[in-house]
């Protein structure tokens, strides 16, 4: 008797539980969600062709016009904007953004992603201090302005100064 309890609280186990804990479900969607219908072999295949080429696309440090079309196009018409310009160059500097210099750094090992990440917390430290130091300073002379206020109205009484005799 004992002998079958076990084998079912063990088998129990096994079909429910450990298949919860190695895979996890999610929590039921909300109501006013439409569920999707399942995609086929072959529209998942297209996905994961076109993830995986946009995904190879992102390990080269210029992304180019098939995954930014639109940037392109802006730049195009600025270069041909700036062509009767004698200020204007060929080439356009610019200086890398925050989020490529950390993909660059990624691909470097520990050693480059560290300094990489010192300088973002920095740069994020000291903005975050200028922008307190700002809503510190324009606070005060918002209360200064309100007592300079405060105080003409109590010296004041039926718009005339009290003092006055």
């Amino acid at each position: 008797m004992k002998l079958k309890a076990i084998y079912r609280k063990v088998y129990d186990y096994i079909r429910y539980d450990l298949k919860e804990i190695a895979f996890p479900s999610s929590l039921p969607d909300p109501p006013h969600i439409k569920k999707r219908r399942k995609l086929t072999w072959e529209e998942r295949w297209l996905v994961l062709k076109e993830a995986s080429r946009i995904y190879a696309a992102s390990w080269v440090r210029d992304i180019g016009p098939d995954l930014r079309p639109n940037d392109y196009k802006h730049q195009k018409q600025e270069d041909n904007d700036n062509k009767g310009d004698a200020h204007s160059s060929n080439k356009r500097e610019e200086a890398p953004s925050m989020l490529e210099d950390l993909a660059v750094a990624a691909r470097g090992g520990m050693e480059t992603l560290r300094p990489a990440l010192q300088r973002l917390y920095m740069t994020r430290a000291s903005a975050y201090r200028d922008a307190l130091k700002s809503f510190v300073q324009g606070y005060q002379e918002g209360v200064k302005e309100v007592m300079e206020k405060s105080g003409n109205k109590s010296k004041m009484e039926d718009g005339f100064p009290k003092n006055a005799s």
